[in-house]
């Protein structure tokens, strides 16, 4: 999907200084990788170390012609620029990319936790790619710079969408939440990992929770979930929230996990079916992160035993 300098400008309303038009089919943030810049935009970020607008001339030389900015820029050094000015350029980037993400009516999982993002995502674009053209995130990209670089290569050929998000202060979710707009979340826990701008436990759960305002199913241990009601509640009633665990009360039932040396032996009841798998690993994170595998799947329809011979890869 191609955009015009004129579809941008109105999609993060801007100023546009210099009346010029074009396609915009890349996104630079970093001046030492220019790949197509007749076609780039190149958003000058602000941040603790650098800014981005220094780059704006280097940048220029190598022939990319549109910028956005936040403050001035010397026209005697780009003077064939477009520029389109905006209050700040990150907000600016995250507008682009949720307008993105809303052309797509598309399965899209939004994942975080405290720990296993990165693994679970990993582990379901390889269970799920015979049956899904997928667009995840690369890396570790979860961060309110890596969340839109994830979402701009969305395009009309994918079929689902696999994201991470993640925080570490208040207020940082709701940004994250409007670009990703996942239908299906996983919560993969709530460890002590980057709990220092939170006020305690509970304060990083509901923060965390934002994800999910808008997804119609939420997948995760109940241990997570435990004496969390009022921000169950919060979700609304039109989430189903499905927890796997050993008690009466989980949708996936956890019937056994045994341990050898070299691996570990899965399984689990629900109203999907029966499952039984084996992985290769045999650490508490692992095994958790394949269950969260495993009930993603059961829930989009994969069969107990394609998850079953999938798990054993």
């Amino acid at each position: 999907m191609k955009y015009t300098i004129a579809d941008i400008a109105r999609i993060i309303d801007a100023e546009k200084l210099q009346a010029s038009d074009g396609i915009i089919d890349s996104i630079l943030l970093d001046s030492r990788k220019v790949y197509e810049p007749a076609n780039a935009v190149f958003f000058a970020l602000k941040g603790p170390r650098r800014d981005g607008h220094q780059f704006i001339p280097e940048l220029y030389k190598k022939g990319v012609r549109c910028f956005v900015i936040s403050e001035p820029v010397d026209l005697s050094t780009c003077p064939e620029a477009v520029l389109l000015e905006v209050y700040d350029t990150l907000v600016a980037l995250q507008l682009l990319a949720a307008h993105h993400r809303r052309q797509f009516d598309i399965p899209v999982i939004g994942i975080t936790g405290s720990n296993g993002k990165t693994i679970i995502k990993e582990w379901l674009f390889q269970l799920l790619n015979e049956d899904y053209n997928i667009i995840r995130s690369p890396k570790s990209y979860n961060s309110q710079i890596g969340v839109p670089l994830s979402i701009w290569p969305m395009n009309e050929q994918h079929t689902l969408g696999i994201f991470e998000a993640g925080i570490s202060e208040q207020g940082e979710m709701l940004r994250l939440e409007r670009m990703i707009q996942p239908t299906i979340g996983i919560l993969s826990n709530i460890g002590e990992a980057h709990s220092e701008g939170f006020i305690d436990a509970d304060h990083k759960f509901r923060e965390k929770a934002i994800l999910f305002r808008h997804c119609h199913t939420v997948i995760g241990r109940s241990l997570d979930f435990t004496d969390r009601t009022e921000v169950l509640d919060m979700l609304g009633d039109q989430i189903s929230i499905l927890t796997w665990g050993d008690t009466d009360q989980d949708h996936f039932l956890l019937r056994g996990v045994t341990k050898n040396d070299q691996s570990t032996y899965i399984s689990l009841t629900c109203a999907e079916g029966d499952v039984e798998f084996s992985i290769t690993f045999t650490d508490d994170a692992s095994v958790e992160n394949a269950i969260h595998c495993c009930c993603v799947m059961l829930r989009l329809g994969i069969k107990p035993e394609q998850i079953s011979q999938r798990m054993n890869r």
